[in-house]
């Protein structure tokens, strides 16, 4: 085998594979439609090499309407690294599972439901508590998560807690005896 190019466009006779970008010689990424996704990562998996399951991380386009899974794949032989796309509708984020072709994927997925609400039919303990035990509100990690509102609403004011402008504050810090009547160009 080649390149990771010449890989992708040999899967792209089987698959929509779209986006290929080569950003480094042992770094590329490409996207492919979520209902070929799995069978893809079987088949980069067994047949090309790509054994590890590096990480599987999403980022929210709440702009867009989509979130983006994102799954890195490492093959130890070329020492490159493959990184797949996969859209998901926002509105009805769910992907199949595939911790019965990683074992450290269950732990990934439990960590996007939790953060993102992304469901993944089959993933065992998939609705247990991951780190937010208790958690009650929307998935802190989707973009309409208001993380100053949650704060001033869970934490109370304290005694010797002030708050300050934080241009005013560091105005102060770093420029105690500059004034803003100096001459332009002066101290």
């Amino acid at each position: 085998m080649s390149t990771a190019t010449d890989l992708l466009e040999r899967f792209g006779t089987n698959y929509r594979i779209s986006e290929v970008n080569e950003q480094k010689a042992d770094l590329t990424f490409f996207k492919v439609p979520k209902d070929q996704a799995v069978r893809l990562l079987r088949e980069l998996r067994d047949d090309a090499g790509y054994t590890h399951l590096a990480f599987l991380t999403n980022i929210d386009y709440i702009e867009r309407g989509i979130f983006t899974l994102n799954y890195m794949l490492h093959n130890y032989d070329t020492r490159h690294t493959l990184g797949m796309h996969v859209d998901l509708d926002r509105d009805n984020a769910e992907m199949e599972s595939i911790h019965n072709m990683w074992a450290q994927a269950a732990t990934y997925q439990r960590e996007l439901r939790e953060m993102y609400g992304i469901r993944f039919p089959g993933s065992p303990r998939l609705d247990d508590d991951f780190c937010l035990e208790g958690w009650d509100q929307i998935p802190p990690m989707r973009k309409e998560f208001d993380t100053a509102a949650f704060s001033l609403a869970r934490f109370y004011s304290r005694d010797g807690r002030g708050t300050e402008d934080p241009r005013e504050h560091m105005k102060q810090q770093l420029y105690p005896t500059h004034t803003d009547d100096a001459p332009e160009g002066g101290n």
